[in-house]
């Protein structure tokens, strides 16, 4: 199996066609496989830096193996609720931490919930921000694996509501 390990920043500025296809001309450049198992490439997108300094990255192909898919991962972080290990968040991780924010402060949750209208409208993302909740993920794990899910439902459902889709599950002010 031939396995490459990539450095890429995505930018999030712009329109969501520009957002979605930076990271398909990326996919792109990938060199096709030659069967499964030992014959088959997968590439590694280590697409973001938390300020904990663990990493936010793509895994492709994605377990479904469908196209663009891709697996959002983010290092040293599990999110599962047994005792397996599972680094890769699922919608309902996000849903779940975002109503925890939201009941322990509703105030810094509006503040919050702004933030992740400008990811959702393609702005990029600030780092070194001021605000922290005592429960769930850090604010820059949420705000940054956010901004994946967006792009990958962009990529999945373009010809549909792309990202749309996705934030009208996000828990409101």
């Amino acid at each position: 199996m031939s396995i490459y390990n990539i450095e890429q920043f995505f930018s999030n500025a712009g329109s969501r066609n520009d957002v979605r296809k930076r990271v398909i001309d990326a996919f792109l450049k990938e060199l096709a496989g030659k069967g499964k198992g030992e014959l088959q490439t997968k590439y590694f997108y280590f697409v973001e830096t938390l300020t904990s300094g663990n990493r936010i990255y793509l895994e492709r192909p994605a377990n479904l193996h469908n196209g663009f898919d891709f697996l959002i991962n983010v290092e040293n972080v599990n999110f599962s609720k047994t005792s397996k290990v599972k680094n890769n968040p699922s919608h309902d991780n996000i849903f779940e931490d975002l109503e925890q924010k939201r009941n322990e402060s509703p105030k810094k949750y509006k503040k919050l919930f702004l933030l992740i209208q400008d990811v959702y409208n393609c702005k990029e993302i600030q780092d070194n921000l001021d605000l922290e909740f005592t429960n769930g993920y850090p604010v820059d794990l949420i705000l940054k694996v956010l901004k994946w899910f967006f792009i990958e439902q962009d990529i999945r459902y373009w010809n549909y509501s792309g990202r749309e889709m996705f934030m009208t599950s996000v828990p409101k002010p």
